[in-house]
């Protein structure tokens, strides 16, 4: 039974997929920035002809490569982890989850393989135009993978698209179109990709102004940076646009999310964003009665704009959200966390009865019990909830990370607008000071995107998949020391991978882009 579940085996199995997930994020950002920016200089050597450009491009390609090897190595360990520690997760959903994985190995991998190796050693054996497309066919198939990876997640944030079938106890697909193309995956999807274009706009920026600072490769670090500079800028812009996207997604699909985002406990009609606050570490409990906030200052209406597109709508809060009771966009009342649950219980009860009926032969009584168990399948997952405060998720950690992601996004731009004023107006390659905030400003890109998914996925706990299945219901029976052992391993093994790369990059850099006349 589930409540003989070790808490522990589902904290270590946790862990081990977040460990894995926070290295493999390090890698796939970079991979998909870099792939614009070497891009668009090829293509610009492709117009002009100039051998310049063709050096550049080739050394943002190599740094790419270095990249890219490492980031494919964590993203296998991480499917694989679906089989070893989320096994219930993986047979309850499989036919669904597994189709948009499948796709991503078969089509985007072999096709990043195979024109790779075109980009890298096709230089003096293809002609220009074949290796520019190879080139950018490198990078797309980067991003088709990124698309089928986000679309999984997606689905596990707002699932769509399928039945749950009785006989088999699995979710089954019905309606492929509808998980490739969920609102909920195109906003993650474009979201998720541009901030690793910003990551690689960023990098290259910080790169070429150390090449600066050192008083080294002038015109090379001078031109990498206005064509990063404008790449990144305009991912920056599309990336808020598309994050106020995402911000509606959720209060559609997951409010209990968007008011973890906010600290938002009690609902009200136009309700106000917050724009900087400190939360109360005193508040343990949403009805304990003790104000949410130390201090805050709110953008009015702010919220219920992100969430309802109406500056005078209702956004529920936390305490709403449990106890119910509102009235929703079609009319009807919103069930509270108890009836939920209790729906759900109706529904796992009526799945048992539907198993019995049928290996008994009572045909008619497994009608019955399937109709009731299709009535509350909405709430299959509430069933297995003890307690109703399991469902608010880590309130502070939700709260600062989004701010956290929000306030490094709006640098972001002021960043990338003063670089390019600096490059064409100022003595760029004369002003250390800035060559130090370039360089700084990198950590920050990966510590944006680590944000993110904090907030993306800390966010929908307790749930694996959003109302259908919770965290403790997925997990495998493992042993809790075998997976405390793996937890440690990979902790070894990624490190040794990432001081790897960082070395190798380093080396790289310091070596610089080939001379002239290697071309």
């Amino acid at each position: 039974m589930l409540e003989n579940i070790d808490s522990s085996l589902i904290d270590w199995s946790r862990a081990q997929f977040a460990l894995t997930a926070i290295y493999h994020w390090l890698f796939v950002p970079l991979t998909l920035g870099l792939a614009v920016v070497m891009g668009i200089m090829e293509t610009l050597y492709y117009r002009t002809g100039c051998e310049f450009w063709k050096r550049t491009a080739r050394f943002w390609m190599k740094l790419f490569g270095i990249n890219f090897a490492i980031g494919v190595a964590t993203g296998l360990i991480l499917e694989f982890e679906f089989g070893t520690n989320w096994s219930n997760y993986s047979w309850f959903v499989g036919d669904i989850f597994g189709a948009p994985l499948a796709i991503e190995g078969i089509v985007a991998f072999f096709m990043e393989a195979t024109f790779i190796a075109v980009m890298f050693f096709g230089w003096n054996k293809v002609g220009r135009g074949f290796h520019l497309a190879s080139t950018w066919l490198t990078g797309l198939g980067a991003t088709i993978s990124a698309w089928w990876i986000l679309v999984a997640n997606a689905w596990m944030q707002s699932p769509v698209g399928m039945v749950f079938n009785p006989d088999t106890a699995r979710n089954e697909m019905a309606d492929f179109l509808a998980v490739a193309t969920s609102p909920m995956a195109v906003n993650k999807f474009c979201h998720t990709v541009l901030s690793g274009w910003v990551l690689g706009a960023i990098f290259v920026v910080g790169v070429s102004c150390w090449y600066l600072w050192r008083r080294r490769e002038r015109e090379f670090a001078l031109s990498s940076i206005k064509v990063a500079a404008w790449t990144g800028l305009c991912a920056a812009l599309l990336s808020a646009w598309t994050g106020d996207g995402s911000g509606y997604q959720v209060a559609q699909k997951q409010p209990m999310k968007l008011a973890a985002m906010e600290g938002y406990y009690d609902g009200t009609e136009g309700a106000g964003l917050v724009a900087f606050g400190i939360l109360n570490p005193a508040k343990q409990a949403p009805d304990d009665g003790r104000d949410a906030f130390l201090f805050r200052i709110e953008i009015p209406k702010m919220l219920s704009l992100l969430a309802e597109r109406r500056a005078d709508a209702f956004v529920p809060g936390i305490n709403d959200l449990l106890e119910g009771g509102y009235t929703l966009e079609d009319g009807t009342q919103a069930l509270s966390a108890k009836e939920k649950m209790e729906r759900g219980r109706t529904a796992i009860a009526a799945f048992a009865d539907y198993r019995v009926a049928k290996a008994d032969g009572r045909e008619s009584d497994a009608q019955a019990a399937a109709a009731t168990l299709q009535a509350n399948m909405d709430y299959f997952g509430y069933g297995y909830i003890k307690d109703a405060s399991e469902l608010v998720p880590n309130v502070p950690l939700t709260f600062y990370m989004f701010r956290v992601m929000v306030i490094l996004g709006g640098y972001f731009i002021l960043f990338f607008a003063v670089v390019l004023f600096l490059a064409y107006r100022k003595p760029l390659a004369e002003m250390r000071w800035m060559h130090w905030v370039a360089m700084l400003t990198i950590p920050l890109g990966y510590l944006a995107g680590q944000a993110g998914w904090a907030v993306a996925e800390c966010g929908r706990q307790p749930w694996t998949i959003q109302d259908m299945l919770p965290t403790f219901a997925s997990v495998s029976r493992l042993e809790v020391g075998s997976v405390q052992t793996t937890f440690f391993i990979f902790l070894v093994l990624f490190t040794i991978l990432l001081v790897a790369e960082v070395g190798i990059m380093l080396k790289a850099i310091r070596k610089g882009p080939e001379p002239q006349t290697n071309i």
